[in-house]
């Protein structure tokens, strides 16, 4: 199961996650603290990473998300992402998963498509599988309620399935009884001391969780 750290500009924090062996989320936001150029860890090298379309903290904020700035973060980095995440639209239920669908033949390579409050499998089982998998977000409730669900359907299709906003052990003990293949949270991007316990808790989830063809 791939970790995944939402960038952080602390050096100190860069350097626990890349021991560890985690990777990095990018959002818009991220990028253009960044100038839109790849994350790279503290010494220059490469770092990993998949990007977000940071539908999330515009939601967060209270402003409007920007198609606009999106493209053109797919165009700066799109190619060398892991996976890109679909827009979507934070509690938006069936709406949301036709802006996802609408975005398909747009964007290149892996993606994933968000589900949250309001699917349920039977909407999104006939779009995913082979390029396109799935990224588990929605109210904490919700996610947590379902997750076995979309487990379920992600194996069925053959699909990759990532879950959002995990901080905990416990929460990624849920991802790995689910068979999820990769999660991302903050608390590893803030506090450095806490990515020992979260890096021992995926190992564990690690011999759990079957294999997929992208094999991060």
């Amino acid at each position: 199961m791939a970790s995944y750290a939402t960038y952080t500009g602390t050096r100190r924090n860069r350097d626990a996650l890349r021991a560890a062996g985690w990777r990095l989320l990018m959002t818009p936001d991220t990028l253009a603290r960044n100038g839109n150029r790849p994350p790279v860890w503290t010494d220059g090298e490469p770092a990993p990473y998949a990007l977000d379309n940071g539908a999330w903290s515009c939601f967060t904020r209270g402003v409007a998300w920007d198609a606009g700035r999106f493209r053109a973060c797919v165009e700066a980095v799109g190619a060398a992402a892991d996976w890109i995440v679909l827009p979507d639209i934070v509690a938006g239920g069936l709406a949301s998963l036709s802006l996802s669908v609408s975005w398909l033949a747009e964007l290149p390579g892996r993606v994933l498509l968000p589900v949250q409050d309001g699917m349920a499998p039977e909407d999104v089982r006939s779009y995913i599988g082979g390029r396109v998998g799935l990224f588990v977000g929605g109210s904490t409730a919700w996610k947590l309620s379902t997750l076995r669900a979309w487990g379920r359907l992600a194996r069925e299709r053959q699909a990759w399935l990532h879950v959002g906003r995990v901080n905990t052990a416990r929460r990624i003990g849920l991802c790995g009884d689910a068979g999820a293949h990769s999660f991302d949270g903050t608390s590893a991007s803030r506090f450095a001391a806490t990515v020992p316990l979260l890096e021992a808790a995926r190992r564990r989830c690690t011999l759990f969780t079957w294999e997929h063809p992208w094999g991060l």
